[in-house]
């Protein structure tokens, strides 16, 4: 269901922004949205849900009428999760069909790439819950569209939920971040070590290597350094792993946070 609503989301962002940037166009026989996707690679299981749950948003506009009578155009370009690739999906799909309404990366890493390069191409750069999260300044940021939250937010939601738990203070507290050794695994890093000066917790950062399947070292690192909270920054395969591992040292359930790509395990 996770899935199923971010989809419609999504979709819902790439017609809106579609609309606004393609006005000058509005005798246009359709409006062309690019759909970078991951059916394959490491974060397949993610990606194909959320692939399919835009296709088929798009179909049933199309299936509706479209937009005020535009129909929708729309073409997937698999990136397998992989930066370069999604790169050359955005090179090759910016100027089709009249030019891309906008981009929905899908990852981390290709929105730090193609953030760059999006306001010479006046192409929008869409992203729900997830991307640069510094990009919500828009004074900054003009082509950048963080909806729904981004890993900023994650973070900081999470540290006020353990502050209430202990009673408005985490001075002499340990939190662990184990996090997926990328972009994306990063991105909250610079926020909690804000709140950890700001608070007076130690923050660990634990970083996994992708895909994230082999993680003994570093929950034997939570074992011995016996972390009052861990901040579980997974995705993918590395979320049974994690939560195998945990188990098998004996580390508490209600004492793991995990950020929403988690949710699906």
């Amino acid at each position: 269901m996770m899935f199923k609503k971010a989809a419609l989301a999504a979709a819902t962002a790439a017609l809106g922004f579609g609309a606004l940037v393609a006005a000058p166009a509005a005798m246009a026989q359709d409006q062309f949205v690019p759909l970078l996707v991951y059916r394959t690679g490491q974060f397949a299981p993610l990606g194909i849900p959320w692939a399919d749950g835009k296709q088929d948003y798009l179909k049933l506009v199309n299936a509706k009428g479209g937009v005020n009578g535009v129909k929708i155009a729309f073409e997937e370009c698999e990136t397998a999760y992989d930066t370069a690739k999604g790169v050359e999906c955005y090179e090759r799909l910016k100027n089709k069909g009249g030019g891309a309404s906008g981009f929905d990366p899908q990852s981390t890493g290709i929105t730090f790439a193609v953030s760059d390069k999006a306001p010479g191409d006046k192409r929008a750069i869409v992203t729900m819950g997830y991307g640069l999260s510094q990009s919500a300044n828009g004074s900054v940021f003009e082509w950048n569209f963080p909806l729904l939250g981004n890993y900023w937010t994650a973070a900081d939601s999470i540290i006020q939920d353990i502050l209430k738990k202990e009673k408005g203070s985490l001075k002499g507290k340990k939190i662990a971040l184990v996090y997926h050794d990328s972009p994306y695994g990063k991105e909250p890093i610079p926020l909690l070590q804000k709140r950890a000066a700001k608070e007076g917790f130690e923050l660990m950062l634990l970083p996994v290597t992708a895909p994230g399947v082999e993680q003994k070292s570093t929950w034997l690192q939570v074992r011995q350094q016996r972390p009052d909270y861990v901040l579980l920054w997974s995705a993918g395969v590395m979320t049974p792993t994690a939560i195998r591992e945990a188990q098998a040292t004996n580390f508490a359930r209600d004492k793991i946070y995990a950020i929403w790509w988690a949710g699906s395990d």
